[in-house]
């Protein structure tokens, strides 16, 4: 059981589809959220080489500066015939624009130039790390994965990132097609969620926020 998470928390984010689905994870258990962007906080340079390590210096970072309990995400696409690129460097990947379009085209470039057109070739997994830290500099981290394929083209306008080439195992629309609740709304019943986020979360709400 890890350190009660409660009350008002940070989301150490500047990226509003994160900050988008942090709060929709944290809202049912009535967490109040304010997010780094909104106190003005300076993002911190993540020079961490694992999610893990990134997603505890965003949360560190934010801790310290607001004087509040953080919580953080650093999550990414790996692709298993990119030797898991572009990883922790996902958003790198899209550029100073922040351009998700061109760095899934850029994907399918090099997939194309692998001779990568058949499924069993274009596998790939997302990842996310959730790391939550106090004032006081404790931390808790949990981190999990959902395996899938990747399609060309992209399809859907939902999520964000790479959500649209990115089509989960046992399912046939992408992530980029799915509602929020499909995507990772976290099952009654408590079976195993669906997005890397809420499979992510399912620990950490078990372990610091005391559910079943």
């Amino acid at each position: 059981m890890g350190r009660r998470f409660e009350g008002r928390v940070v989301i150490a984010t500047h990226n509003e589809g994160k900050l988008r689905e942090m709060r929709e994870l944290l809202e049912p258990h009535g967490v109040e959220c304010v997010s780094a962007g909104e106190l003005l906080l300076p993002a911190p340079e993540e020079t961490g080489d694992t999610f893990i390590a990134n997603a505890l210096i965003k949360a560190r970072a934010a801790a310290e500066a607001a004087g509040l309990p953080a919580f953080a995400d650093d999550s990414g696409l790996c692709v298993a015939a990119l030797n898991n690129l572009p990883g922790i460097t996902s958003a790198r990947w899209a550029g100073e624009a922040g351009s998700f379009a061109a760095a899934m085209a850029m994907i399918e470039t090099r997939l194309l130039e692998r001779g990568c057109v058949s499924p069993d070739t274009r596998r790939a997994h997302f990842v996310s790390a959730l790391a939550l830290a106090w004032p006081d500099g404790h931390t808790e981290t949990f981190e999990d994965r959902v395996d899938g394929v990747l399609v060309h083209p992209p399809r859907g306008a939902a999520g964000f990132g790479y959500d649209p080439m990115f089509q989960p195992d046992g399912h046939e629309r992408t992530f980029g097609e799915m509602s929020p609740d499909e995507k990772h709304g976290l099952p009654a019943d408590g079976s195993r969620a669906l997005s890397h986020r809420a499979r992510a979360f399912q620990a950490l709400a078990k372990a610091c926020l005391g559910a079943e």
